[in-house]
């Protein structure tokens, strides 16, 4: 392990009057210690749990499609359409755009814009239903010119105000896209000509 080695260090002429100590050479063996740093890191390295992402559940529908199936009729008291434009511009309106209960508005993002209609519009669905069973159902629809990070502030609006039921749709009607008056186009899929 560790070693002391001790030499002749007075060098000095027999017959010299000055009397000299020795000098003790320490070595010391450090194999073992690198051994238990090294066992040391192993150990912290499998007994760490490392940061897990975090990341929100986003369900998605099924890939088949099912034709058997038939729309669900949703009141329109308790559905609130957020359409998000380019340049940081949001509309918010509660019913269908031709006979809306509430809106069209125009809202910023944040705390004393958009939140605060969705919690005016969460109370005054609450109000017309009269139970927190059937709440608010939001409709979030980015147009093509919108940015990311905006849709992530909405997403985040819907978990602060605690919205049950929401969806992220990129169908618009002429109407809205009218209404958004940005020059957004409606989303169009690509369709590959078959052989």
């Amino acid at each position: 392990m560790a070693e002391l080695n001790t030499g002749d260090g007075g060098g000095g002429k027999k017959g010299s009057k000055k009397v000299r100590s020795k000098k003790q050479n320490s070595k010391v063996d450090l194999t073992a210690m690198v051994d238990l740093a090294f066992l040391l890191i192993t150990f912290f390295m499998l007994t760490t749990t490392l940061s897990k992402p975090q990341s929100m559940n986003l369900g998605l529908p099924d890939k088949e499609d099912d034709k058997t199936e038939k729309p669900q009729k949703v009141d329109e008291n308790r559905t609130v359409t957020i359409l998000m434009g380019e340049n940081n511009h949001v509309k918010v309106f509660r019913g269908f755009l031709a006979t809306p209960k509430f809106g069209p508005k125009a809202v910023e993002y944040g705390k004393d814009g958009l939140r605060k209609d969705l919690l005016a519009q969460k109370q005054a669905v609450l109000e017309y239903t009269g139970t927190k069973d059937k709440g608010m159902i939001v409709i979030i629809k980015p147009s093509k010119k919108s940015n990311y990070r905006n849709l992530v502030d909405v997403l985040d609006e819907m978990a602060i105000v605690g919205v049950p039921t929401y969806a992220i749709v990129n169908e618009f009607s002429p109407e809205e896209v009218k209404l958004l008056g940005d020059g957004t186009t409606a989303p169009t899929v690509e369709k590959t000509p078959t052989p």
